[in-house]
């Protein structure tokens, strides 16, 4: 009787341990759950003279860079930083790292082994990179016309929802001083702050 008592007690404990793994293991996919399934990030870029866009980020098509891109907004990099390049009826590209501090990300696109279906269409923001697919930094360009020759070698991460007449104008009034799109420092757009902001 002595034995089966302490028989019994045993397979109870195993039991409420088996369970409270369980418990562990639902509440980690839950986690990993809520943030795949996260939806958009809302973010404001308000330029000097020129007004301010609204962007919807997309965590589920790019996390890794959209996550970059809200650390550094919370950082306050961008505050201050400028439009350095720009071509009307392609992009306007912003966001240089100066200090060379900023970490370098995976390239969330389909060259690089990732599927992102996001089309580089006009609105659309992407990670500007250097030949390395994982060059991505800080460096961000919003799109003034289509690009498809980007689609699949860039990742596009969101899009402007309101103000795109914003990035229409800086486009328009740019003066590149070369083929590239570069702008003399004191014509580059100021970004007085890129800011997170509810829906």
């Amino acid at each position: 009787m002595k034995y089966i008592k302490i028989l019994f007690v045993l397979v109870l404990l195993l039991n409420i341990a088996g369970c409270s793994k369980k418990e562990e293991k639902k509440e980690e996919t839950k986690e990993e759950n809520i943030t795949e399934t996260s939806g958009p990030i809302y973010c404001e870029i308000t330029v000097k003279d020129y007004g301010t866009m609204k962007l919807e980020l997309y965590p589920d098509i790019a996390p890794l860079t959209v996550e970059n891109f809200v650390k550094l907004v919370k950082d306050g990099f961008y505050t201050d930083n400028r439009f350095h390049r720009i071509i009307d009826g392609f992009m306007i590209q912003g966001g240089m790292d100066t200090t060379g501090s900023v970490e370098r990300i995976k390239g969330e696109f389909l060259s690089n082994g990732i599927v992102n279906d996001l089309k580089h269409t006009e609105g659309v923001i992407s990670m500007a990179r250097a030949k390395d697919p994982d060059s991505a930094s800080s460096q961000f360009f919003i799109m003034v016309g289509d690009g498809s020759w980007l689609d699949g070698e860039y990742a596009a991460f969101g899009k402007v929802i309101e103000g795109y007449e914003v990035a229409l104008q800086i486009a328009k009034d740019a003066k590149p001083i070369d083929n590239n799109g570069s702008i003399a420092q004191e014509d580059m757009p100021v970004i007085e702050s890129i800011v997170i902001v509810e829906k």
